[in-house]
């Protein structure tokens, strides 16, 4: 191994460098920004560009602290295979990694909802419990297939529902040429006393929307030149994503009132029928489609990388490090984590499992944020990205301010779900000392 080189793996390396970035920002601009307009709208007003660029920040923060360590240790297991590196007890690693693998398995189940609802609809009625676990099992053939196979379905989704957003910011700068809309609603803050708090609230919405991008730590291992690609994917996809999501913002306030934005279930095909020109309903509902099936197809990759990630490392039964023969990717652990997901998807609703998946992920953030801390003096023996300290310090902070403003009820799911874990490790742990 040579000081530039990690060391070697089992899995095919057929990600570069266009790939990696079109996977984070395919599976950053998911579903949100086209459903989570309208409520960012209902918190923050005309000002609902504000908690975007903040949750960017937040969101820019912790995956510096990502970029580092994945060019150190890339491997697929991501957040887990940090926290083992740097805490050393297998039950903090398998909680990180339950937690991320919650939140996997969880947004799948929530995607899986969305994309069997109204958009659907449009073209055929059927019912959510028979869409859902039909969408997922196409999706998990697409995963068995491979990942320059699946990563490249991500390219053309990407460039599809990017397509889409670009045309509303560009329909809109129309409108306002022509003399429709108001510009000056962009500074217009929500109704109601204490409308500085509520626009900082609505961070915790805006960040569900940059969420993602820690899914790419659990395919790094399938990245080609890993040290010098990731950090120009991570960071390059991130701001893109956010330059798009505050421009999205800017043209909704623009063209229509925050009241009229906050009780609308499809606030951009408003506001693109609010610009005057005429554009298909079914065009956007076929857009949103592509959308919400591009973040459940790279989500379900990083499900699946990560389960079979933590059975490479002792963490869970081996069975789910199982490789398809001839395609090598990991297919017990694919068919695990989608049926998984087909059974939330059966039983859960849409909001909570979405607050559910931040909640997993902030926790994941925070040990992620530690590890960058305590792994500082460990070289790997090849060249990798280093961070500055300051970051991973304001990111831990960003994530307990993000962590505090969670309900009660999602506590109590994720905190059901966690002890779940802890029972299941604790069984594994004993059937494993059993057997030596």
């Amino acid at each position: 191994m040579t000081e530039a080189e990690p060391s070697p793996t089992r899995l095919r390396q057929g990600i570069g460098a266009g790939l990696l970035f079109a996977f984070i920002l395919g599976d950053v601009l998911g579903a949100g920004v086209y459903a989570l307009t309208g409520e960012l709208a209902a918190d923050a007003g005309g000002l609902m560009w504000v908690p975007i660029v903040i949750a960017m920040g937040m969101a820019l923060l912790t995956a510096g602290s990502y970029a580092e360590l994945v060019t150190k240790y890339p491997r697929a297991g991501g957040s887990a295979i940090f926290a083992q590196r740097a805490f050393g007890r297998p039950v903090v690693s398998f909680l990180v990694g339950y937690c991320m693998l919650c939140a996997g398995i969880v947004s799948v189940a929530g995607l899986a909802i969305a994309f069997s609802g109204d958009y659907l609809a449009t073209f055929l009625a059927v019912p959510v419990p028979v869409a859902a676990p039909i969408f997922l099992l196409l999706l998990a053939l697409l995963n068995l297939r491979g990942i320059r196979e699946s990563v490249t379905s991500n390219l053309v989704m990407t460039i599809i529902e990017v397509s889409g957003l670009v045309l509303v910011i560009v329909l809109v700068g129309l409108a306002l040429g022509a003399g429709r809309g108001d510009v000056a609603r962009v500074l217009e803050p929500p109704p109601g006393p204490g409308a500085g708090f509520a626009v900082l609230g609505a961070a915790l919405l805006a960040f569900y929307s940059f969420v993602g991008f820690e899914t790419s730590a659990n395919v790094a291992e399938e990245v080609r030149d890993v040290s010098r690609v990731y950090p120009r994917a991570l960071f390059g996809a991130l701001i893109v994503a956010g330059v798009v999501y505050v421009l999205i913002a800017l043209a909704s306030a623009a063209m229509l009132p925050p009241q009229d934005l906050a009780g609308s279930s499809g606030p951009l095909l408003d506001v693109v029928n609010a610009t005057g020109f005429s554009v298909p309903n079914w065009l956007f509902s076929a857009i949103a489609l592509i959308a919400v099936a591009n973040g459940a197809l790279l989500t379900s990759i990083m499900s699946s990388r990560l389960t079979y990630g933590m059975a490479d490392e002792g963490l869970l039964p081996t069975v789910f490090a199982r490789l398809l023969p001839g395609r090598r990717t990991p297919w017990v652990a694919i068919l695990a984590t989608t049926a998984l997901s087909a059974l939330l998807a059966a039983v859960g609703t849409l909001e909570l499992l979405a607050e559910t998946v931040v909640l997993f992920l902030l926790f994941v953030f925070i040990s992620t944020n530690l590890a960058v801390l305590m792994l500082r003096r460990d070289e790997p023996g090849h060249t990798h990205f280093r961070v500055p300290t300051v970051v991973p310090v304001l990111a831990l902070v960003s994530c307990l301010i993000l962590l505090v403003q969670q309900s009660w009820q999602v506590w109590a799911l994720g905190g059901g779900l966690i002890i779940v874990g802890l029972v299941l490790h604790g069984l594994h742990r004993r059937f494993s000392d059993a057997n030596e």
